[in-house]
């Protein structure tokens, strides 16, 4: 996962050499809903009702195909919009360390705004932590007005912000809902596609110029990245517990990092990297694998 995910930043790069980025957004969409649509259809997965008979395929319930609209936007139609218009004008690699912000964002969100968990003063010093990695990777004393570097990082910002909502989203309405893994993962990605079909004509009926790269991109962006790298999460969710399933996030800007400086020749301002290295030591505060040292108290 954090291969395919750490590259998805390389391949929308390469992309926008020959699309549009709303192309970019509309096509790994549509290619990940496919790719998963077919995986249902093939394993056709259920869950057991009460009395041990399997449940229906897809949910009957009207207010849960409400839920995975509001997550179909937040998973992957603004995200993945503001991301492929962010790397117009920012790298990959850049792109890359801001996807790492996501537990920060989700921390907050699953606190302040849906309430489903409650952070210690050690997890909120993380928190605190990561925002300053946040600003210090922006460096705001570059700016002096809105430039499209600057509008991309905030992009980037509003992308991560969308998962952290997701995150939070889906634990207070859906995590305790009786529907199989791959068909949550389905549902997700394929309401988005049904969201994107309907936004056609504004996002690709452009001109494209496609090669072998750019089509090779847009298919390792769609049934990888959008696609399969969702059921794997889900398996390793299931079999590992969401803590472990999340050390994803330190390799996914490694990856991004590594193939934008060895690929694509990108490089660093001197504050970009130890602002990455702040938001992955919040990223560890946070989630309580780093503890905050305390004072000994005498007998």
């Amino acid at each position: 996962m954090g291969l395919v995910w750490g590259s998805s930043f390389l391949f929308m790069k390469v992309a926008l050499e020959g699309v549009s980025f709303g192309q970019v957004a509309w096509s790994r969409t549509v290619l990940g809903g496919l790719a998963l649509g077919i995986i249902v259809l093939i394993m056709r997965p259920r869950v057991a009702r009460p009395d041990g008979t399997p449940g229906p395929l897809l949910p009957r319930e009207g207010i849960v195909w409400v839920h995975f609209l509001v997550v179909s936007l937040t998973t992957c139609v603004i995200p993945y919009l503001c991301f492929a218009w962010a790397e117009q004008y920012v790298s990959s690699s850049l792109a890359s360390i801001y996807n790492a912000t996501t537990p920060i964002m989700t921390a907050l969100m699953a606190t302040l705004v849906f309430r489903v968990e409650k952070l210690g003063l050690g997890k909120w010093a993380g928190v605190a932590v990561g925002i300053l990695g946040v600003i210090v990777v922006i460096g705001p004393w570059q700016y002096s007005a809105l430039t499209g570097s600057l509008a991309g990082q905030l992009a980037c910002l509003v992308a991560t912000l969308c998962y952290g909502f997701t995150f939070g989203y889906q634990r207070k309405f859906l995590s305790q809902r009786p529907i199989a893994p791959a068909t949550f993962a389905f549902l997700s990605i394929g309401v988005s596609a049904l969201v994107m079909l309907a936004l056609t004509p504004w996002l690709a009926l452009e001109p494209v110029d496609l090669d072998w790269t750019v089509v090779a991109s847009l298919l390792a962006l769609g049934i990888l990245g959008t696609g399969l790298a969702y059921i794997w999460n889900i398996n390793v969710l299931r079999a590992w517990g969401p803590t472990a399933t999340s050390t994803v996030t330190y390799v996914t800007p490694l990856v991004g990092v590594a193939l934008g400086f060895i690929l694509l020749g990108e490089r660093f301002s001197w504050h970009e990297p130890i602002g990455a290295l702040l938001v992955l030591l919040g990223i560890l505060l946070a989630q309580g694998r780093l503890r905050m040292p305390r004072r000994r108290t005498g007998a």
